[in-house]
């Protein structure tokens, strides 16, 4: 039976079989659906993804101030700061990669900051490798399946490792202790790092200053939090409980990470916090 523009997408979601990539990728899928809206909000995350639309040859994405940015059809999204408006349309068929933090760094012969807010064709970062992959990719999943896409999208990440094959430990380590709230200083004190070898480490390997990291990761324990399915939120206490000084503070961030307040804050789905439909 064919689906209607309201029905959920059909996912597929699983972990690297590799175990090369396992320090570098957190989860590797396949979507396919359709949506009503005409376009929704990417929320910022800290991380990489690498995206491919079987749908068309083409992926783009908008700042909220800015021109846009247009890629053919296989990219990767740079860690983002801000947030991005993207075509829903361009979701109806996509293979994607999400990196934990700095696990996009192997696969790049360049910094990671240097894909910060961007959307990067992938034939500029892996040469023909990059350009053909898309067909390959195509193919796959009319003979075999989005599976076995996967696994050739995993032969292909194996392949482009352009320094050593996992994230630095250090920067790793420092992602986490940034995710859970610790302050940059003391960050750099738990590695016997300057702070100032902190921000350089981290913006090469995560793209972002450990206090943008910061706060975007803030930003997600707070939309963890609301999409968590207990009531209405109580921002108040959401502010404490998340690390903000108070509740102005939060309205503050919300609005310079999401583009919009709080309560104006309506998910595709709870599962689906960082995508925002902004209207039919």
């Amino acid at each position: 039976m064919a689906r209607t523009a309201q029905e959920a997408p059909v996912a597929l979601t699983v972990r690297p079989s590799v175990p090369a990539l396992a320090p570098s990728v957190a989860a590797m899928g396949y979507t396919e659906g359709r949506f009503a809206h005409s376009a929704e909000l990417a929320l910022p995350t800290g991380a990489a993804q690498l995206l491919v639309n079987l749908d068309v040859d083409a992926l783009s994405s908008s700042p909220l101030r800015g021109a846009g940015r247009r890629t053919r059809g296989a990219a990767v999204h740079g860690p983002f700061s801000e947030p991005a408006v993207i075509d829903p349309a361009q979701q109806r068929a996509v293979l994607w990669v999400a990196f934990r933090p700095a696990g996009v760094h192997p696969f790049l012969a360049a910094p990671v900051s240097a894909l910060r807010d961007e959307l990067v064709d992938l034939g500029e970062l892996w040469g023909t490798d990059g350009a053909v992959l898309r067909e390959r990719l195509l193919e796959a999943v009319a003979a075999q399946g989005p599976r076995a896409a996967l696994r050739m999208l995993e032969t292909a990440l194996t392949g482009r490792v352009e320094g050593p094959s996992e994230p630095d430990p250090a920067v790793r380590l420092a992602a986490v202790l940034l995710d859970r709230g610790t302050p940059v200083g003391e960050v750099a004190d738990r590695l016997g790092w300057t702070t100032g070898r902190l921000a350089r480490r981290c913006t090469e390997q995560l793209g972002l200053t450990p206090k943008r990291y910061a706060r975007i990761r803030r930003f997600q324990r707070l939309l963890s939090r609301v999409n968590a399915g207990h009531g209405p939120p109580d921002w108040a206490v959401l502010a404490a409980d998340c690390g903000y000084h108070d509740q102005a503070h939060l309205i503050h961030e919300f609005r310079a990470l999401a583009g919009i307040t709080p309560t104006a804050y309506a998910p595709r789905t709870p599962r689906e916090r960082n995508h925002v439909p902004l209207g039919g």
